[in-house]
């Protein structure tokens, strides 16, 4: 399977992320139960399924024209990941992210890409999570593979979904110049965004830090009240821009909170397009692209100031063809080494990347109600971000219920700081 110019964005920034902090580009889905999960039975069922895909352990490697590919062994080897934590009752969720935590800190040893760790506390309920390298996944895709394992272990036919899958894509070494005008149009985009300067939060000096998440409940009520809000002050399915606008006006007060005068921000929003059935066929490797939204800080004051610029940067980027730019600029940058690469994508916007990051990924997938005999009642990504920016905000929703998980790297942020930036979300979506 060759590998797209997205992928290879992916794998540059797993390269960067590897040199900066303790792992590479990685991230984690997680699924509360109301009950526990049965051991020896997981561990089959697991077993059972992920030997139908051989493609969960290959790697990367060039073909003779240069193209990188993904090298699939003809058989998945039968071994598998699996941590099994035991713990009492009174461990609290927070106990529970701690252990969480460490495991999406942990480097993959090489030609592993996916993980699994359970968490039993006592006979209160269990936490699954599924580990795994973006080189292997984006997030819709993740939330497909774990929903169709749901599936296959309640003893669904998966095979209809097994014989839809593209795990074959062409080289794509064409249209060079189309690729070239749209790396222009690319590049003289970045070259804007880049001017007026937007500010980040300094990095720690040290090397090798992991990731921390505070993770952030809405319960049905206040979750209702945050679309309602988003449906009368942004529009109709206009939930994104909304959140996205209160986040930034909440960043903003903890900039100012720290004596740090910004005079943009710049915020870099993964966008996904496809719709169910593509997610199904195209389950494997990076299927997004990316919108960037760039405020003042002059303007975060007001949230109809801040919801206006969002919408009209969505719009013009839409309409310029932004997202598609990105896709087929990439394909250019494939024969580079991503070490290369690495220094080359620092150099548009200064090696900054944004103020930070975001996304908004909506409801997950209906399949996720019940898991092996019990009900599932909570699902969320806790993702590694690039840094710089080192920080991001990351929201979806399950079962009519919002979550938001802030990501940032150990040290760039204090307890107090995240709970301020908590504080001032809540607040500013009206449920605090």
């Amino acid at each position: 399977m060759y590998l797209s110019g997205a992928d290879w964005v992916i794998h540059t920034l797993d390269h960067t992320m590897k040199s900066r902090t303790s792992a590479g580009n990685m991230s984690q889905i997680v699924l509360v139960t109301d009950s526990r999960l049965d051991e020896v039975s997981l561990r089959q069922r697991l077993g059972d399924f992920l030997g139908k895909f051989p493609v969960l352990q290959g790697s990367v490697t060039r073909d003779l024209n240069l193209a990188p590919y993904w090298r699939v062994p003809e058989k998945a080897a039968s071994e598998f990941n699996l941590r099994v934590y035991e713990r009492g009752d009174s461990l609290p969720l927070d106990g529970a992210l701690s252990l969480l935590e460490k495991a999406v800190n942990s480097p993959f040893p090489d030609n592993e890409h996916l993980a699994f760790h359970l968490i039993q506390r006592g006979k209160k309920d269990s936490i699954f999570a599924m580990t795994f390298e973006h080189c292997l996944f984006d997030a819709r895709g993740a939330e497909t593979f774990l929903g169709l394992f749901m599936q296959f272990s309640s003893g669904e036919d998966i095979s209809p979904v097994l014989n839809g899958l593209q795990l074959t894509a062409p080289a794509d070494l064409s249209d060079w110049m189309l690729k070239f005008y749209s790396g222009r149009n690319v590049n003289r985009r970045m070259i804007a965004l880049s001017k007026p300067a937007f500010e980040i939060l300094p990095l720690p000096q040290e090397k090798d830090r992991g990731f921390k998440f505070r993770l952030i409940f809405f319960d049905k009520e206040d979750t209702d009240k945050i679309y309602e809000a988003s449906c009368s002050q942004a529009g109709y399915l206009m939930e994104m821009p909304y959140l996205l606008s209160v986040v930034i006006q909440a960043v903003d007060g903890l900039f100012k909170k720290r004596g740090i005068e910004a005079n943009n921000y710049l915020v870099p929003v993964t966008v996904d397009m496809r719709t169910n059935e593509n997610v199904w066929q195209k389950l494997f490797m990076n299927h997004v692209s990316y919108m960037f939204f760039k405020v003042p800080s002059g303007e975060t004051s007001d949230l109809k100031s801040v919801l206006k610029a969002v919408k009209l940067q969505m719009y013009e980027q839409v309409k310029a063809g932004l997202p598609k730019d990105l896709s087929a600029a990439s394909g250019l940058l494939r024969i580079a080494p991503v070490s290369f690469l690495a220094k080359v994508f620092q150099l548009p916007l200064g090696g900054k990347g944004g103020s930070f990051l975001f996304s908004y990924l909506g409801d997950g997938r209906g399949s996720f109600s019940e898991f092996m005999g019990s009900k599932i009642i909570n699902l969320f990504h806790t993702p590694r971000v690039p840094a710089p920016p080192g920080v991001g905000c990351f929201f979806n929703a399950f079962d009519g219920r919002l979550n938001l998980v802030i990501t940032y790297l150990q040290g760039l942020l204090t307890e107090e700081e995240v709970l301020l930036l908590e504080n001032n979300i809540r607040e500013r979506l009206g449920v605090s």
